[in-house]
């Protein structure tokens, strides 16, 4: 029996270095194409962070349209010289608390106009500013701009003749960091942080796991660094089944508190915009009421 063997001559060694060098090249393109893809997603979230954050409805809200005929629309003067509007609804006592309210990053006052009327059916004031660059106002929102507005808001409902001890600054989402920011420093009676967040970086990371945060973000937004300067009665609510933001960030928030008087309301079965359906209204003035010696009117 016969064996044939075939023997293929070997490739040249400058056969091999040359198919080595393209290979090399192949996947160094690869590498440049997907750097340049993913610097341009970085880009483009630095660039346009704020409209990702801020979900400004620009259009000024008409009370009447809106269901609040009878509040009074307050121009709100910013330190930096803007003119802003702003809701007011004055308590039905002297004696009656009135609500600070600083709403989330979406929409514009005209879409709390029904938290405002229930504040004021059980006799509460409100005064509900709108931030720069929201509801027809001038100017852009960022973090400090925010702080800006908020400032000018206390302001101007200490303008109304209302003292300190009378004021409970409450914030809805976004709003639960300006409110926190603003109530380490003015006196109040009280704050309520509804749906709070720990901080917009703690956010980013949730839904941004492959960027560098930390290194593009332009507005901190860091409730869990400041709410340990507040040193009056604190109510932190939350819905277990927020999918914005995780009830774990509300408790976080809570535990930084060093505030003594101070609660923590679960709303089973709630989302991040519907607590006021399990309840909240009635929660907060539970306990805001023993702190202002006032009679808590159950809502119907």
């Amino acid at each position: 029996m016969s064996v044939s063997i075939s023997l293929r001559p070997a490739r040249p060694e400058s056969t091999t270095r040359l198919t080595d060098i393209a290979l090399l090249r192949t996947v160094f393109g690869l590498l440049m194409i997907a750097a340049v893809f993913y610097l341009t997603i970085c880009g483009g979230l630095f660039v346009w962070q704020r409209r990702i954050i801020f979900l400004n409805d620009t259009i000024r809200p008409d009370p009447a349209l809106a269901g609040v005929p009878d509040v009074a629309v307050r121009s709100i003067r910013t330190s930096d010289g803007l003119d802003l509007v702003g809701w007011y609804q004055a308590p039905a006592a002297v004696d009656r608390p009135v609500v600070l309210f600083f709403h989330g990053n979406s929409g514009n006052i005209g879409h709390r106009a029904g938290r405002l009327a229930q504040l004021a059916a059980s006799g509460w004031g409100v005064m509900m500013p709108e931030y720069r660059g929201f509801g027809g106002n001038p100017g852009t929102p960022s973090e400090e701009g925010l702080a800006l507005d908020a400032r000018a808001a206390y302001a101007a409902l200490r303008a109304e003749g209302i003292p300190d001890d009378r004021i409970v600054i409450w914030g809805e989402s976004l709003g639960t960091a300006v409110a926190t920011r603003l109530a380490a420093e003015v006196p109040a009676a009280a704050v309520i942080l509804e749906a709070p967040f720990t901080s917009m970086a703690d956010i980013a990371r949730t839904r941004y796991r492959f960027v560098p945060v930390d290194m593009l973000l332009k507005d901190r937004f860091d409730t869990l660094g400041r709410i340990g300067a507040l040193t009056v009665p604190l109510l932190v609510m939350h819905g277990d089944h927020d999918g914005m933001i995780p009830l774990d960030m509300g408790r976080r928030v809570f535990d930084a508190a060093t505030t003594p008087d101070r609660q923590f309301w679960t709303a089973e079965n709630a989302g991040h915009n519907d607590l006021v359906e399990h309840g909240a209204l009635d929660v907060a003035q539970r306990f805001v009421a023993p702190l202002l010696g006032v009679r808590h009117i159950a809502r119907r």
